[in-house]
Order: structure tokens, then C-alpha cells, then sequence
């Protein structure tokens, strides 16, 4: 029998204290906000190398008419 009340307080303590956990956080003060930093964009330009473009441009057997 004691297992019984002793489970059914635990578990009401459980609930209780979440609850105030929850409460007390709800009504912190609020954390200053991050600032946001913009950055400069970025242009990427490549160059291809003559060789590999040669090696695999399509043969006029294998283009599409």
C-alpha cells in the first residue's frame, strides 16, 4: 500500500515542479537578441583547361539532331 501513495506523490511532484520550471522560464527577463552580420558577397569565376575540355567535348557521332 505504501508503494501506492509513495508512486502517486512522486508522480504529483514530478508534474508540480515541471510546471514551475516552465512557469519560472516563461517569466525570465528576455536575453538580448544576436546581432546580425552581413556579409560582402563573393563572385567565384573559374576558368576551364583546354585539355580537359577537349577530352570531353561530344564527337559528331555521339551529338543529338
Amino acid at each position: 500500500m505504501f508503494d501506492r501513495v509513495f508512486s502517486a506523490a512522486l508522480a504529483f511532484c514530478v508534474l508540480a515542479g515541471g510546471t514551475l520550471a516552465v512557469g519560472s522560464a516563461l517569466f525570465e527577463q528576455p536575453q538580448p537578441q544576436a546581432s546580425v552580420v552581413y556579409l560582402p558577397k563573393v563572385e567565384v569565376t573559374g576558368k576551364r583547361a583546354t585539355q580537359v575540355a577537349q577530352a570531353q567535348a561530344p564527337s559528331d557521332s555521339q551529338r543529338v539532331q
